[in-house]
């Protein structure tokens, strides 16, 4: 199309010149595959991850992953909240829970059980809920970026559930606030065992309402919307795909 300040493309050559874009982006994606399977992996690979689950899971098992790929450097964005994948050049992103753009190309690898999880000192002062509806004498610590909020429906083999609204004085927007707040003998949490797996393993937090159960959490592998995975991307994601299979097999996790 031809206008008094040039050329303009038309709606169909746009569409063309996209689908090349993308074409050519895939071309170099595939070529770079082949060569680092020949060689293997090497540059730069930039991971997006929740920042408490990297700390407690992903950096302390890093090292096993550079030393299988020397060559090959880890830059890791932290963020508890959704980051744009294009925008940030992160080329694999670990996400939890319910995913927000469904445009994006996606892939589960793992779930995990929720607990409700305080420490003894706080039960012992503010004492153990026997069912659901006691969690309403308590008080929560909230976490402000879950989506649904903190409406949480308690399963039971016998049929009898219960959704429970809970509420508090303290609400954080990082998982990490949770932690240090739950920690900090402030109250009790809705929270997934990977979020404090060291603490109910040494007995430092412990589970409640245990005889009933919560919605698990999923962990997702999330790819920018129309590229290919990258190998170096596709090694990482089977990388923490055997590092919680090892963990859930080993310390009674659920995948």
């Amino acid at each position: 199309m031809r206008s008094t300040r040039g050329l303009a493309p038309t709606d169909a050559g746009q569409r063309f010149y996209d689908h090349a874009l993308r074409a050519i982006d895939e071309a170099d994606q595939a070529e770079q595959a082949v060569r680092e399977s020949s060689e293997g992996l090497s540059g730069r690979l930039r991971i997006g991850a929740a920042v408490t689950f990297a700390r407690l899971h992903v950096l302390p098992a890093l090292k096993s992953f550079l030393d299988q790929h020397p060559n090959l450097s880890i830059d890791i964005v932290f963020d508890d909240r959704s980051v744009d994948l294009l925008g940030e050049g992160v080329d694999v992103a670990l996400r939890m829970g319910t995913l927000d753009d469904s445009t994006m190309t996606a892939r589960r690898i793992s779930s995990a059980r929720r607990f409700v999880v305080g420490t003894p000192s706080y039960f012992a002062e503010a004492g153990i809920p026997q069912t659901p509806v006691d969690l309403n004498r308590h008080q929560a610590v909230v976490y402000s970026l879950r989506g649904g909020g903190e409406s949480w429906l308690f399963s039971r083999g016998d049929g009898s559930d219960s959704t429970v609204t809970l509420s508090g004085r303290i609400s954080v927007n990082a998982a990490e606030g949770m932690r240090t707040a739950v920690l900090g003998h402030m109250g009790f949490a809705v929270a997934s065992e990977w979020m404090f797996a060291p603490e109910l393993a040494n007995g430092t937090v412990q589970a409640v309402l245990t005889d009933r159960t919560l919605p698990p959490i999923d962990l997702w592998a999330v790819f920018p919307s129309g590229r290919m995975a990258t190998t170096k991307a596709r090694a990482f994601i089977a990388f923490v795909e055997h590092l919680l299979n090892e963990r859930n097999s080993g310390a009674g996790l659920t995948g």
